[in-house]
């Protein structure tokens, strides 16, 4: 999510919205070149919403605040990106729209005629390739919406100009183009801390945003809005706001959205939430089950406009490969479950834009899948062989999700049952002969994969990892460059604890001893080392720091710092 959201990153909870009824009349799809169509007979939102699933982001485009769309690094969109992403089996696409540079001076913020166009240009490429397309006001939220309370007129006005001019363009466009209000409104830029004068503004905007359109004419008299509460949160007193917002509106083709980057402890690998452990899960649950039940269950359509893990904003390594798989894979199952419609956020981490290829092939499986059922996987994808060590038989846990295990194989040979591998249960036993057999390079590091396929949902796969306790060595920097020389043996770091040597946790976020991955520190293991980054030590006071380097291994090394002003020194403990 690489410069996804400048500031509001960092928020936990996301808001979502309501609707009145489960039925809408809704105008009837249109062909391909994009053209109005006769009014078609009455719609099922709901059923609208879930042929939507599942949904992917064109993030870091369009919405770059930037000069044009291709100022947060991405390239130019091509007609061939939106197929190929039609082609990957996706069923919509939400194309967040950063107007901001693009709208002209008072009184009329009129919009850039060939800014309105290209943006028209990808809707119908996405209508083209019969896929559900939403448009929205997307970074304006934070650069200029925000400042509604010391700036209410002015920002009022602009908003409305800017929605009577998207709602005049696009007005016969099919039903398959949808409109958002806006994207994660919060209004703390502007100096706003009350909240209920944010949900004030925001149900101005929102009632402001849903008679703009329906005035319009043309097929917005019943095009289907999406309505977000408070920083698109699911929390439940932002939800509950967005319903009252919705049932004031009295319009059966409204959706309410939520965004969604899981359980901020693991999100962002801090206070020593590594794995997809029961608070993680549990979070999916309580959140998506309050969802499912303020709409829902009332008739109202879901949909989670954005959703991945607020730590790949920082690097997708933040989440070891394995755990994160596990997160996909349920919050995947579990919306669905929920009849709840997810849209990926994509920034250009996961789908390439020009090979169009897919960065972490492993997760779009577990993704795909899941939206037919459980996925199996196991309590690790790791399998840890000390160097030089007596190889001894190695047990997992397997997580069959009510499936069974159909083959093994390594190397492109199917195993054995009984010779290289036994099954008891959900315990799975890899002998020490077949193990023995896989690490003869000797080498550090990955030295092969086992693969698990099940007789339903998507492969998992078991890397036999090599290693030896990693060694740091002693160094000097400072505040700014700071990186522990690292021989890391086959290792990955897991996370890393600071406390003050005479007491106390050291370094932001001093609640816990466990620092946030990616954001105080980051292994760089191509050249070998582990960095502590400027905001670790933004928060450090002069003095010596015992630091704690956790690794998937199981093994701890201990390392010490000393901090004076800008100057810092290390050594091994």
């Amino acid at each position: 999510m690489l410069k996804r959201k400048p500031v509001s990153l960092l928020s936990l909870t996301l808001a979502i919205t309501l609707v009145l009824s489960m039925f809408a009349s809704v105008a009837a799809a249109a062909e391909s070149d994009g053209q109005a169509q006769p009014a078609a007979a009455t719609r099922n939102m709901q059923s609208y919403v879930e042929a939507m699933q599942p949904g992917w982001n064109l993030g870091n485009s369009l919405d770059a605040t930037g000069a044009d769309e291709t100022s947060w690094g991405n390239p130019r969109i091509t007609q061939a990106l939106i197929q190929q992403i039609a082609a990957q089996g996706y069923k919509s696409i939400r194309i967040p729209v950063t107007w901001d540079k693009h709208i002209g001076a008072a009184p009329n913020y009129t919009v850039e005629s060939a800014y309105m166009n290209r943006v028209d240009e990808v809707v119908r490429w996405a209508l083209d390739a019969n896929l559900y397309v939403m448009i929205n006001v997307h970074h304006d939220s934070w650069m200029w919406v925000s400042s509604m309370e010391p700036k209410h007129d002015e920002v009022l006005a602009r908003y409305n100009a800017i929605w009577t001019q998207i709602a005049k363009h696009f007005k016969d466009k099919p039903d398959k183009l949808m409109f958002e209000s806006i994207n994660e409104p919060r209004f703390t830029e502007g100096g706003t801390t009350d909240e209920a004068k944010a949900n004030q503004m925001l149900q101005e905007l929102n009632v402001s945003f849903h008679k703009i359109v329906r005035a319009s004419g043309g097929n917005n008299a019943t095009r289907p809005l999406v309505l977000p509460g408070l920083d698109t949160s699911p929390a439940q007193n932002k939800i509950n706001e967005l319903y009252n917002t919705m049932t004031k509106l009295k319009d059966p083709n409204l959706i309410a959205t939520v965004h969604y980057y899981g359980y901020w402890p693991f999100s962002v690998n801090i206070a020593g939430h590594t794995t997809f452990d029961q608070d993680t899960k549990n979070d999916i649950t309580q959140t998506f089950d309050n969802v499912y039940n303020t709409f829902v269950a009332k008739g109202i359509p879901v949909i989670v406009g954005e959703f991945g893990l607020l730590g790949f904003d920082k690097n997708t390594g933040v989440i070891e490969q394995g755990e994160k798989l596990k997160f996909f894979e349920f919050l995947t199952y579990y919306l669905k479950e929920k009849k709840i419609t997810g849209i990926l956020w994509d920034n250009g981490q996961h789908f390439n834009r020009t090979t169009y290829k897919w960065s972490d092939p492993e997760l779009f499986n577990v993704i795909r899948a899941s939206l037919k059922g459980r996925s199996s996987n196991a309590v690790s994808d790791l399998i840890h062989l000390k160097k030089g060590a007596s190889v001894q038989d190695a047990k997992v846990t397997l997580n069959l999700n009510g499936n069974q295990l159909s083959t093994l194989s390594a190397n492109s040979k199917q195993l054995k049952q009984g010779t290289d591998y036994t099954l008891s249960g959900n315990t799975l036993t890899f002998k020490a002969s077949l193990l023995t057999s896989l690490i003869t390079s000797g080498k550090y590091g990955e030295n092969a994969v086992i693969n698990a396929k099940f007789n339903k949902g998507a492969d998992w796969n078991f890397k036999v990892v090599v290693y030896d306790t990693p060694k740091l060595s002693a160094t000097e920097g400072t505040t700014q460059a700071f990186t522990i020389p690292t021989d890391f043996r086959g290792s990955q770091l897991a996370t890393m604890e600071a406390v003050y040597t005479n007491g106390g946790n050291a370094g932001p976020q001093d609640w816990t001893s466990f620092k946030e991955f990616g954001n105080t520190f980051t292994p760089v293991y191509d050249a070998n080392g582990i960095k502590l980054l400027p905001e670790f030590f933004n928060s450090v006071k002069d003095g010596e720091v015992t630091l704690k380097f956790h690794f998937w291994s199981g093994d701890v090394v201990t390392y010490k710092i000393t901090k004076s002003g800008t100057r810092v020194t290390g050594k091994v403990s």
